[in-house]
């Protein structure tokens, strides 16, 4: 008994004219062998060229007459010396671990064993170019065969069953999916016969894929036109595939199971029934179709969501993360995709251009092209020309130089924003900017969105074609801020605030460091291999220099890797089996920093290979496995400029009196009060809040900026009364290493050593701060890095910016380097705060008042945020005469003027050497120098003070008054009459 189904009638008619390709073959399913005949008509004269990969081929004939034949690196050559029928008789075995990629089509290949049958490689000799395919499979009764086909007929014989499929049209190849466990469920849209094809233990998902395929259908029908053939089928496969071959897709079970399939990957598959599969891609001049599909499908179903502008967002992003220099190519060379930087540029860079096509045309000439480019090139192979063609005809423009910047060259454009100013002119505001390109210059209408005070915006746009292109516009009031390309409308690179820190940025950096944990390193050898296999270097902790972290994106195993503490000041505590977090690198913001941790090698082999399809994400937590918590670090949308001259007002029914700040700050912990160094007002203000504090709490301390930390000893002696105010600032070098007059601070002082309160030496020793800032970390010695604090946090961008402006405004920072500046300024900020940790856990019950310039505490960056990371206290921060901005501190301070004695001067530059004092120059009007003194005079003494330092002479004026005499004795070198003593009574 047989049974025929007979289904034909194409929508679409062919009448060109094809060679044909029919193919008989069978199965040794136990043995996972094929054994096929392949007939082919054949010119004579005309090669044939076959890709034959595994497969052993036992006979030709032409015409039923033997040929000999050639086969050399898997392909078969033959030359037919007459037109007609030529027969291939082969074999072939495909297990598990005969797996191949084609790296044309990029499928993977083949696999016969009692699971089933998936033909998607090279099982049968395969030829070059389109022909119309004949297929007959016999299988074992029981099965079920899917490959394309208009028409299948279905024969049960003998205990096999006879698969027969017609496929009219010219394709250049076919595939074969056969298993004995699936269930058919048909259904029809229109005049479309609509298939699933599952396994029984997933057929309850059968019914929801095929009413999704129902909408994809009509969805793709609206906008493109006609569904090319009268059937398609869902086809569940035992290998994690993800395929569209004309008239059906095949999905890997793993992947059919997933809940979110139906809603992005289904409609891609269906969408390629027309690109790729009724239109063909020409591979040897770029495959357009898979950026094509992406754009209209997983695209277009975000941006149905209002989220397009966040796809086309990630696909600059993934872009970034996977695409360097030497993987880079140009569009119109891309294949198929090979790794993740191949995607990257043949899915996401080319969705991208079509995109930008979109917008250059218009929404209307975009889709009527689109269908012209189905009807004129269905069945045949079509490339960028063609689509080039097309779209010029309809727009009726010169599109050459946009398909040529952005499909014949690679890369991407680099856009910035600088110079932005404001002008009022009359009843307008003239806003003026340039849009800078950095690298090669592209002609490209850039988006720009002006935002109002008032919540209103408006979209234009404006064509760049320069290195620096000018812009003024002219607005009816003043924008709050100005964003470029906000719903990342073009092809462009992201500027770092816009580019978050995620996995596939470790995925896709080919240059690594591996810091290896103190202890169980076996526990990360799974990552341990994977990284190094991709050429990064594993090194200890010990080993981890400053300029590693600059050139290298960062892999750091074990939570408690003191690698953390030594870039963030502290690790994220986060209770996980497997976890893994993505910073920012403090050192180079084009690279990352990834840290992961588990509680078990099991844990971590159980997750690591997971993390893959996790790319665009910051943070993961798994648990056996899977996956229980992930997140994205919010990045800004858009290269904005703002306008930062708006006014700022305040409620002055809330103005405060110090008194009553001083109330206010009261229960804090610690209160930081900045300074201007050299303004008796400010200190005046600090001692005022010292005494009202100290009033309310005798168990107070002055943490101070001014002293460093190997001379604690000598302000506890003075505070106590061991030594006095002249051994004091001689032991403390007071002068040497601070230089401020101590006027300035002697009240403060005074007040301490009256009421016994503890004063702490905040700041670290100057010889390592001035090294550091002029050779980096890495240059300090062993015993200087044991100075210096464990924790160090270099995150803060905000913070750094500040600090470049700084280091930008001195006049020698021309020769200088920024970022070992940087690394002192921290250096200070962090041994400040260690300080006064230090202090506040060996005396708990204590408050303190830190006393320290205002850069170091104004926003909280340099000082307050860094000892809250070690402790949780609470603080609050006074300023003195700043600027009035959001955040810049709890309380601000403006102090009336004051005067101050200060300590006179001789008016003389020193030079110590060896013990030895000498005039190396005068000030301008110098009394010294109108008293007589020379240059190269030797100081011996002041007042028959012995002096052998300058802080001998800077200690000696402190307690002098303007207007006294000193006496001043020098050595003289003579050339003729020798060295010479003498006297000189200088007027201060």
């Amino acid at each position: 008994m047989s049974i025929i189904i007979f289904l034909f009638l194409p929508v679409i008619a062919y009448t060109g004219q094809q060679p044909e390709y029919n193919l008989d073959i069978s199965f040794n399913i136990p043995d996972s062998r094929i054994i096929g005949l392949a007939t082919i008509d054949v010119q004579a004269g005309k090669e044939l060229v076959m890709y034959i990969g595994h497969l052993k081929i036992k006979e030709v004939t032409l015409n039923g007459q033997g040929i000999n034949f050639n086969i050399k690196d898997e392909v078969l050559r033959i030359l037919p010396l007459q037109s007609g029928s030529l027969d291939i008789r082969y074999e072939g075995v495909f297990k598990d671990n005969n797996t191949t990629e084609d790296t044309n089509y990029g499928v993977v290949g083949s696999i016969i064993n009692e699971r089933g049958i998936s033909l998607t490689g090279i099982w049968y000799p395969q030829l070059e170019g389109l022909y119309k395919y004949r297929l007959k499979a016999v299988l074992p009764d029981g099965y079920e065969a899917i490959s394309e086909g208009e028409g299948i007929a279905k024969n049960i014989k003998d205990g096999n069953i006879e698969f027969i499929f017609d496929f009219p049209y010219p394709t250049d190849g076919i595939n074969l999916i056969a298993a004995n466990r699936y269930e058919i469920i048909k259904d029809s849209y229109g005049n479309i016969e609509i298939y699933a094809y599952f396994f029984r233990e997933d057929i309850e998902l059968a019914k929801k894929y095929i009413e999704y395929t129902k909408k994809y259908l009509k969805l793709y029908e609206d906008i493109l036109g006609k569904f090319p053939y009268k059937r398609f089928s869902i086809v569940e496969n035992f290998l994690p595939t993800g395929y569209s071959m004309p008239t059906y897709t095949l999905l890997g079970q793993d992947i059919v199971r997933l809940l979110f399939i139906v809603e992005t990957s289904l409609g891609h598959e269906v969408l390629h029934q027309w690109f790729g599969n009724l239109v063909y891609i020409d591979y040897e001049k770029g495959n357009w179709a898979e950026g094509l599909t992406t754009y209209l499908a997983d695209h277009r179903y975000e941006e149905q969501k209002g989220k397009g502008w966040e796809y086309r967002k990630q696909i600059l992003i993934d872009y970034m993360s996977y695409v360097n220099e030497k993987n880079e190519f140009p569009i119109r060379d891309f294949r198929s995709r090979a790794d993740f930087s191949s995607k990257a540029i043949g899915y996401g860079k080319t969705a991208m251009i079509f995109h930008m096509l979109k917008n250059i045309v218009g929404e209307e000439v975009f889709y009527k092209s689109m269908r012209d480019f189905i009807s004129e090139n269905k069945f045949k192979k079509a490339s960028w020309d063609d689509i080039k063609n097309i779209f010029e005809k309809r727009y009726r423009k010169d599109l050459s130089e946009f398909f040529k910047q952005w499909v014949d060259i690679s890369g991407m454009a680099d856009l910035y924003i600088d110079g932005f100013r404001i002008k009022q002119n009359g009843n307008k505001y003239e806003v003026s900017f340039y849009i800078g390109q950095k690298g090669r210059v592209y002609t490209i209408d850039v988006p720009l969105t002006i935002h109002y005070k008032d919540g209103l915006k408006k979209k234009i746009w404006v064509r760049i074609d320069k290195v620096k292109t000018g812009l003024t516009l002219s607005l009816d009031s003043v924008p709050e801020k100005i964003v470029m390309d906000e719903d990342y409308e073009i092809a462009r690179k992201l500027s770092s605030s816009e580019l978050p820190p995620v996995i596939s940025r470790v995925i896709g950096d080919d240059k690594g460091i591996i810091v290896l944990p103190a202890v169980n390193k076996e526990i990360y050898r799974i990552i341990i291999d994977y990284f190094k296999g991709r050429g990064a270097i594993e090194k200890e902790i010990r080993d981890i220099m400053d300029s590693d972290i600059k050139s290298s994106s960062i892999i750091i195993l074990g939570n408690d890797n003191p690698i953390i503490n030594r870039l963030y000041g502290s690790s994220d505590r986060i209770d996980a089996k497997f976890n893994l977090i993505v910073k920012n690198n403090p050192w180079n913001y084009q690279k990352v920093v990834v840290i992961f941790s588990a509680k078990s090698k099991e844990e971590v082999d159980a997750a690591f290979r997971k993390i893959f399809h996790y790319g665009k994400y910051t943070m993961l937590s798994f648990d056996n496995g899977r996956n229980i918590y992930k997140k994205i670090d919010d990045s800004d949308r858009g290269i904005k400029v703002e306008n930062k001259e708006q006014a700022l007002a305040i409620d002055v029914s809330t103005i405060k009196t110090l008194s009553e700040i001083i109330e206010a700050v009261s229960s804090k912990k610690i209160v930081y009060i900045g300074e201007y160094h050299d303004r008796f007002a400010h200190h005046n203000v600090q001692l005022e809040v010292i005494k009202g504090l100290h009033k309310k709490n005798k168990k107070i301390a002055i943490g101070m900026e001014m002293f460093q930390r190997p001379f604690q000893k000598v302000l506890d002696d003075y505070i106590a009364g061991m030594i006095n105010e002249k051994e004091f600032l001689k032991k403390s070098e007071y002068f040497k290493r601070w230089g401020f007059d101590y006027n300035l601070y002697k009240p403060i002082l005074d007040f301490a050593v009256q009421e016994k309160i503890p004063v702490v030496a905040l700041n670290i020793q100057r010889e390592i701060v001035d090294k550091v800032s002029r050779s980096g970390i890495d240059s300090l010695s062993e015993a200087e890095k044991k100075e210096i604090p464990m924790e160090m946090d270099f995150s803060d961008g905000e913070y750094r910016d500040r600090i470049r402006e700084v280091f930008l405004r001195h006049d020698n920072s021309g020769g200088k380097n920024f970022d070992f500046f940087y690394q002192s300024q921290i250096l200070w900020d962090e041994t400040m705060s260690m300080s006064i940790d230090e202090f506040i856990r060996k005396n708990p019950d204590y408050q303190m008042v830190v006393l320290a310039g205002g850069g170091h505490i104004q926003y909280g960056s340099g000082i307050p945020k860094r000892t809250f990371r070690r402790n949780r206290y609470d603080y609050s921060i006074i300023l003195n005469d700043v600027d009035i901005e959001k955040d810049i501190a709890h309380y601000i301070v403006f102090p009336k003027h004051l005067d101050g004695v200060i300590s006179p001067k001789l008016m003389v530059l020193l030079k110590e050497v060896h013990g030895v004092v000498s005039i190396d120059d005068f000030s301008e009007n110098s009394v010294s120098e109108k008293a007589g003194l020379k240059k190269g005079d030797i100081i011996i003494s002041l007042d028959n003070v012995a002096i052998k330092s300058v802080d001998d002479v800077r200690i000696h004026l402190f307690y002098k008054k303007k207007g006294d005499t000193v006496r001043v004795k020098v050595l003289r070198k003579r050339f003729l009459f020798g060295d010479k003593e003498m006297e000189f009574d200088v007027i201060l």
